[in-house]
């Protein structure tokens, strides 16, 4: 019997126990790190937003996913078509038109997408 392969050490080599390890030495560090940064005062405007040197106004931003989804969809849809392209099965005149009627419709939905 390999006695390598029960060894209580190999306990380690589990996901759990990897990610309680790694968890643990990711927040002693962070914890490490917060002892030796200076501690924060608040000394006029050093806490104020700026951009490019100038102040900026003081209004709320409202901060919107609308042109991320546009992307997220964007590339939704060319993996998808790449995985279909990629998966049409070779050999068949049948099979290829699918795959260029498909593309054709994949071409429209961009377009649709960009031109909105």
């Amino acid at each position: 019997m390999n006695t390598a392969l029960h060894s209580p050490w190999n306990i380690l080599l589990t996901p759990l126990a990897g990610f309680v390890l790694f968890t643990g030495a990711a927040y002693l560090l962070y914890r490490l790190g917060g002892a030796m940064a200076p501690k924060l005062k608040d000394a006029g405007a050093k806490l104020d937003a700026y951009a490019c040197g100038e102040p900026v106004p003081n209004r709320q931003w409202h901060v919107g996913y609308r042109l991320f989804f546009y992307a997220a969809l964007f590339f939704t849809m060319m993996h998808v078509a790449a995985l279909v392209i990629a998966t049409i099965p070779g050999g068949s005149l049948a099979f290829a038109l699918l795959g260029i009627f498909y593309l054709l419709m994949i071409t429209l939905s961009i377009m649709a997408l960009i031109l909105k």
